[in-house]
């Protein structure tokens, strides 16, 4: 027990420690005295307080909400599915949100509801979409197979790739360009109202998905095992899956498509934490919004002034380590 309190101190101390380094960090260097300043209220500049609170503040906590909820869902994914190769896009949630999102830029509409614009609104009726069409169709009665929903889930991510395809092909080159830079995914710099919803949004699902973790130990060891142990394994099914599908598709729907830190960040914290849920779900919401805010800076500041897609920074970090796993199950095979 003490050695786990001083893991989640350190943790802690960690998040908070590579935030503050991550906020003064960027294009315009601030110091450490500036930033210290903008904190307890000491006197700043017009500049350094419009780039600390108004531009990289709130694009910061957007990342770290976006590395919380993928990393945290695809913990969930790989334990529901019982696959450990399964992320948050498996059941084709991506896919429904980037439809979305191109239906909206190519029909060129720039509307605003509820201070949101129209894509991010597009992308979130894209990915709710694909969520009744895998749930509808995979189960039978009350039973929802696993199986039959991540068969369903990558038919419909495939058909729905296909459809963005033809879609693009279909555009004008600026919404070429504005399609392919959502699709690589990047964290934009939302306004504070904005970011207070989503806050309370991702709050509310991982209220939802956080009490179910002692029930997910049981569901690893089998759908017959945890029935045994007096798990309503079919209604926590239900639960998690829809939780889960429309945590990642409101994420998606404000970010693009950022893949593998739902594959990464599980599998480095079994390593550290163990398979135990109870721990591994908040620490994936920890360290998770840890690794979204350092790749997002390092998509600010690698080759600045130009600003990389942070999904690109993902991928070159996941792809690798994605290789890496299959790699190991392979070796584990010839045993």
């Amino acid at each position: 027990m003490k050695n786990r309190k001083i893991f989640w101190f350190i943790l802690l101390f960690c998040w908070f420690g590579i935030f503050f380094l991550c906020w003064k960090s960027g294009t315009v260097i601030i110091t450490w005295e500036q930033l210290k300043n903008i904190i307890f209220g000491g006197s700043a500049s017009n500049q350094t307080n419009v780039i600390l609170l108004q531009v990289r503040l709130p694009r910061l906590l957007l990342a770290a909400l976006t590395g919380a909820t993928l990393s945290l869902t695809g913990a969930v994914f790989q334990a529901l599915l019982r696959n450990p190769l399964a992320d948050p896009y498996i059941l084709g949630v991506s896919g429904g949100s980037a439809l979305g999102a191109v239906i909206a830029i190519g029909s060129g509409i720039h509307l605003m509801f509820i201070g949101f614009q129209i894509i991010p609104i597009s992308a979130i009726c894209g990915a709710l979409f694909t969520i009744l069409f895998v749930y509808n169709f995979s189960r039978i009665g009350n039973y929802l197979p696993t199986q039959t929903m991540l068969l369903a889930g990558i038919s419909l991510q495939a058909m729905l790739s296909a459809l963005i395809l033809f879609l693009q092909s279909l555009l004008d080159p600026l919404q070429l360009m504005q399609v392919f830079t959502w699709l690589m995914g990047n964290i934009p710099t939302p306004e504070y109202r904005n970011l207070l919803w989503i806050f309370l949004y991702v709050l509310l699902g991982m209220a939802v998905i956080l009490p179910q973790a002692r029930h997910l130990n049981a569901l690893t060891l089998g759908e017959l095992d945890a029935q045994i142990v007096g798990v309503d394994v079919e209604r926590l099914k239900k639960i998690l899956f829809f939780a889960c599908s429309l945590l990642t598709g409101s994420i998606v729907a404000l970010t693009g498509l950022i893949g593998f830190v739902g594959i990464i960040i599980p599998h480095l914290l079994r390593l550290l934490v163990g398979p135990d849920h109870r721990c591994l779900l908040p620490a994936c919401i920890i360290v998770g919004s840890i690794f979204m805010v350092v790749a997002d800076t390092l998509a600010r500041v690698l080759l600045s002034p130009t600003e990389i897609p942070v999904g690109v920074i993902t991928a070159l970090i996941g792809g690798p380590f994605f290789l890496l796993l299959l790699w190991k199950n392979k070796n584990k095979g010839k045993r």
